[in-house]
């Protein structure tokens, strides 16, 4: 649905999204609800369920809500060599 930006003298942009065939040429102000004019600029066209749309959707969900894990990640084991040499190589 596309996305529209209008202008209060107040408050300053906001964004609302209307289809194309209902978008008015004013809207109230979420904030002091006084008649708003629709700027023009680019159009922002949103594809729900396009892989970038995931992308950012998860990406603004993540600053809000970390997810949530129930411990550190286990410690993957070191392989046991029996060879002599490898002792006198350096370990991390």
């Amino acid at each position: 649905m596309p996305l529209y930006w209008f202008h209060c003298r107040a408050c300053g942009g906001f964004d609302l999204t209307f289809s194309m065939a209902d978008v008015p040429a004013a809207a109230p102000c979420p904030d002091c609800a006084t008649s708003s004019k629709r700027q023009f600029g680019v159009a922002a066209l949103i594809r729900p369920g396009s892989s970038a749309t995931r992308l950012i959707d998860m990406t603004e969900r993540t600053a809000s809500e970390p997810s949530v894990v129930a411990g550190p990640p286990p410690r993957r084991s070191v392989p046991v060599t029996r060879n002599p040499l490898h002792r006198k190589l350096p370990r991390p």
